[in-house]
């Protein structure tokens, strides 16, 4: 496909200000209604995280919220969906996102939605193995839990970043990396750093753009009304991985932004359920 490259505020970054190279990344501030957005996103998964089919808390590790919820379909040889949430690694929960179950669900699909430790309680290596605990833990009990079919790991800005660190877990058939952040290094010169406190190290090994490629189907999705940053760090991991012959497409959901473009995740109809499920086969 052919996208729009905005212009990059990274390529003049050392002469911006403290606030410009914040505003690059803060999504919050950019969609102008996201309270209202946001809001009626934890209302919707209040009401259907206690109405679902769902076996909740369940601990995959030792910490606090390292704990997944697990809705199975009707077929346990059905495709899994597992999700992981945003918030830049610092914010939200898994119990907030249940409101994306709907969607694949509708095509007998289950959903697994792991929590993770946030910062600055955890460092980012620590939050990336964490994932990787959790899809340990789904391999091993998940057939317990009515789920033996293929997994498409997916996730949405944070968790976009840390589903494509986990693409290459033995359990994982495709990815699905939605508004994601592949690159730290322009991280640590804002505030979000205040709570990661990012390495040299992290940045290099845990940026999906300065990674080796994964040789697994990894499709990357990005809003057109997104922060330039989050379009082209979504653009350029795609060339990447094309560069490199490895399977995927690009997808630039037309007219969506940071938040609207779950409303694709949460329809039955919607652009990403479609997505996912050609992830599957």
């Amino acid at each position: 496909m052919s996208e729009v490259r905005p212009v990059d505020p990274r390529s003049n970054w050392a002469q911006l200000s403290q606030a410009e190279r914040d505003a690059a990344y803060d999504n919050n501030a950019a969609v102008k209604d996201s309270p209202a957005l946001i809001a009626e996103r934890n209302a919707a998964s209040e009401k259907l995280r206690s109405s679902l089919k769902s076996y909740l808390d369940l601990p995959y590790g030792e910490r606090e919220r390292t704990k997944i919820d697990i809705y199975p379909g009707a077929d346990a040889g059905k495709p899994c969906l597992m999700f992981l949430h945003g918030g830049y690694w610092q914010r939200n929960s898994r119990d907030l996102f249940a409101m994306l179950v709907e969607g694949v669900a509708a095509h007998g699909w289950s959903v697994a939605i792991p929590g993770y430790s946030l910062a600055p309680e955890a460092s980012l290596t620590r939050i990336v193995a964490e994932i990787f605990q959790a899809l340990d833990w789904l391999a091993a009990n998940g057939g317990s839990y009515g789920i033996s079919g293929p997994v498409v790991l997916s996730g949405w800005s944070a968790g976009a970043h840390l589903a494509a660190m986990a693409l290459g877990h033995p359990r994982v058939t495709a990815g699905l990396a939605i508004s994601g952040v592949f690159d730290l290094a322009p991280i640590r010169d804002t505030a979000l750093n205040n709570a990661l406190r990012l390495t040299d190290d992290e940045i290099a090994t845990l940026s999906p753009l300065r990674q080796p490629v994964v040789d697994k189907r990894l499709d990357v999705a990005y809003g057109s009304n997104e922060l330039p940053a989050l379009v082209l760090d979504s653009i350029l991991l795609h060339e990447k991985r094309k560069s490199a012959n490895a399977p995927g497409e690009l997808f630039a959901i037309e007219g969506a932004d940071h938040f609207t473009i779950l409303n694709e995740l949460r329809r039955p109809g919607g652009r990403l359920v479609e997505i996912a499920r050609q992830l599957a086969g």
